[in-house]
């Protein structure tokens, strides 16, 4: 499988979300989820603090095999009752002491704040996170849901010899392709790793949800809700499918490979519950969009506004 740079990390093109792990599935499950994700060359694992069980799960299922892969997780999410989560110095020290004691693990490779913290100046998480990297708990930094401006702050906000943001992780699909104004293009001239999270839209790219019929039970739009079932979304996923069947592939296979030849992306967070599942989507990795196969399929899908 191809790998991608984040800073000093080699990670591979599909990468696996564990969120799963914590929401959807029983523990006996998650192993098997992890053992077809390294068979199939699948090295970036992303999880968070506030998934649940999700990062014991995943350090458990990973065992011996922990230096093998790059292992991400993230902070600053609530992550239950008495800990409001947030990006204060005196937070991060807790929680990196909580993922690494979950995870089984000596340090973390790229630790992410969650999502900015309006209560904490950006140069004080980013002074404590920097200290993590010197004590070698951490060895890279990234963030998640910020904008141009929050990005903008953080790297002024960086001196020059101090641990800097090198990824940024957000929602970024066929059907949410907002970042391509403003978002992708600083991380491409600042040289981060995008982070795709959601790129198969909750499911809706996979084609297992049907024009008027209700989410199948279980899934994710079925528990959650979701207000993307429309008739207008449904036409695009119509013209994607038929695009990606002329092409010799599935829908959800045009979906990753659209995300992974985006500028700027280093890995695409594909979540899965089984094996099967991981197989689909590290499959999507084989097939290498062309720029003209890209704006064909650009010129299907809503750009940004």
């Amino acid at each position: 499988m191809e790998t991608r740079k984040i800073g000093s990390l080699e990670v591979s093109v599909i990468g696996l979300g564990t969120n799963n792990f914590g929401f959807f599935m029983e523990a006996a499950a998650v192993a098997p989820v992890v053992d077809v994700a390294i068979e199939e060359g699948i090295n970036f694992f992303d999880t968070a603090d506030s998934y649940l069980d999700s990062e014991r799960r995943l350090g458990q299922a990973l065992g011996r095999r922990r230096d093998q892969v790059v292992l991400a997780t993230k902070f600053g999410s609530s992550v239950g009752e008495g800990e409001t989560g947030g990006a204060s110095p005196e937070y991060i020290r807790s929680a990196v002491e909580r993922s690494l004691h979950a995870l089984g693990t000596d340090r973390i490779d790229l630790y992410q704040l969650h999502k900015p913290d309006p209560e904490t100046h950006i140069a004080d998480t980013l002074a404590v996170l920097d200290e993590l990297v010197d004590e070698g708990k951490v060895l890279e930094i990234g963030c998640s849901n910020f904008s141009l401006a929050q990005l903008r702050e953080a790297e002024a906000a960086v001196g020059p010899d101090d641990a800097r943001f090198v990824s940024l992780q957000n929602h970024f699909s066929l059907l949410e392709r907002g970042d391509e104004a403003a978002v992708l293009p600083e991380v491409v001239a600042t040289g981060m790793g995008y982070l795709p999270f959601f790129p198969l839209a909750s499911g809706l790219l996979t084609g297992k949800y049907i024009r008027g019929q209700a989410p199948p039970a279980g899934t994710r739009l079925e528990k959650w809700g979701d207000s993307s079932l429309t008739d207008a979304n449904f036409d695009i996923l119509d013209s994607l499918t038929a695009y990606a069947k002329d092409h010799g592939h599935t829908l959800l296979e045009l979906a990753l490979a659209w995300v992974a030849a985006t500028p700027g992306v280093a890995s695409v967070i594909a979540g899965a519950t089984t094996a099967h599942q991981v197989r689909e989507n590290a499959r999507a990795a084989s097939w290498s969009l062309t720029v003209e196969e890209k704006a064909e399929v650009d010129a299907l899908t809503p750009g940004p506004a």
